[in-house]
């Protein structure tokens, strides 16, 4: 194809123009329509300027992005869609390429790995990120915790702040839920999320539930 068409939905709206700026400028783009939530998808198919590629932020603050993804299938069938995220979470990602994502970018990624990324999966290719790939020590460190075995207490570290939200996350909560109790950003807990995941070598929130759960005294 000559030109990508994308729309952009990113509720940072600083964010949102430097990448539309990005992409106009590119050549290979047109940003047909850029958004906060998902108004503009109905009005897009309406007016015939179907997307090739959809960038969704993955954490909106004002719309659910896997009920956007329902929409997408619904009434953009032929999009493919990049999720956009800061820190992202296994369980999210999951969650995203079963709801038929084809695609993820960070969003601290260069201008230059956007563009890559985009014309990858407007070509047909998946591209993911290699949170998804579990590693060795994963496994073994899930399987302690389903053994009932438990971990090393030497080989937990975490910070009064991190065991408060692994307690939240036990509990059920979202980083939204988390962020709301604790008085912090959501992208601070997502943030916090993220170095959990790394010290405990595990990768998803459930994980985390379960180790909160065989962290508990008899």
């Amino acid at each position: 194809m000559d030109t990508i068409r994308v729309l952009l939905i990113e509720d940072n709206r600083l964010l949102r123009d430097g990448i539309a700026a990005m992409l106009n400028g590119n050549g290979g783009f047109e940003v047909v329509a850029r958004s906060d939530d998902g108004d503009t998808i109905r009005e897009l198919k309406n007016a015939g300027k179907a997307p090739d590629i959809v960038l969704l932020d993955l954490g909106l603050e004002k719309a659910s992005s896997l009920k956007l993804m329902a929409l997408l299938r619904d009434e953009l069938p032929d999009a493919r869609v990049i999720a956009m995220d800061i820190l992202p979470e296994q369980v999210d990602m999951v969650e995203f390429v079963q709801a038929g994502g084809s695609g993820f970018i960070l969003k601290s990624a260069s201008a230059d790995d956007y563009i890559k990324t985009i014309k990858a999966v407007a070509q047909g290719t998946n591209v993911l990120p290699s949170v998804l790939t579990t590693s060795l020590f994963t496994q073994i460190v899930e399987s302690a915790l389903k053994s009932g075995e438990g971990l090393p207490d030497d080989a937990i570290k975490l910070t009064q702040r991190e065991r408060e939200i692994v307690d939240l996350i036990s509990e059920g909560m979202s980083n939204k839920e988390i962020a709301i109790r604790l008085h912090i950003a959501t992208y601070t807990v997502k943030s916090h999320v993220h170095n959990i995941l790394e010290k405990l070598a595990l990768s998803s929130r459930l994980q985390i539930a379960a180790f909160a759960r065989k962290d508990q005294p008899e």
